[in-house]
């Protein structure tokens, strides 16, 4: 892990792998956010950056690596004063978008699973999956976020 002040270089960028155990996510998510906050990349949409992180992760554990003992979760972070973006990467077969059912369906809101990529899309500025659905990068801009909360504020 690297913790930088100096002017636009980043002041977090980590790597670090969890075991595919959901009892690893809190405490990981909980540290981290405490780095993001010492860094203020993530003041306006730290909880939008907490919810996606967690729903990544637990898809890793979940649906990609099975929760396999044998099998771990990669997540890499950069942390700058404009923004974070996250990686999280599984050692899963991966999956195709296009067959993920939209949870906002009538048919769907009653299911258990659905919503995590759902709401990746909706908490993030942007999420991408890359090889194969075993890759997923997020990103959430400081100064998107401040403004869109000034927008949501002139509203009301």
């Amino acid at each position: 892990m690297t913790i930088a002040h100096n002017q636009g270089a980043p002041c977090l960028e980590l790597e670090r792998s969890l075991p595919s155990e959901v009892a690893a996510i809190s405490p990981f998510v909980d540290r981290l956010m405490v780095l993001f906050r010492k860094c203020g990349c993530v003041s306006q949409g730290e909880s939008d950056v907490e919810i996606a992180l967690r729903e990544a992760l637990a898809n890793a554990i979940i649906h990609g690596n099975h929760e396999n003992p044998r099998k771990h979760v990669y997540v890499r972070c950069r942390c700058k004063p404009d923004g974070v973006s996250i990686a999280v990467k599984d050692e899963g077969r991966g999956f195709d978008l296009n067959k993920i059912a939209d949870p906002t369906a009538p048919e769907n809101t009653g299911a258990v699973h659905g919503r995590g990529i759902y709401l990746m899309k909706a908490l993030m500025d942007e999420v991408r999956f890359e090889e194969g659905g075993v890759v997923v990068h997020m990103r959430k801009s400081a100064g998107q976020a401040a403004a869109k909360d000034a927008q949501t504020n002139s509203l009301e």
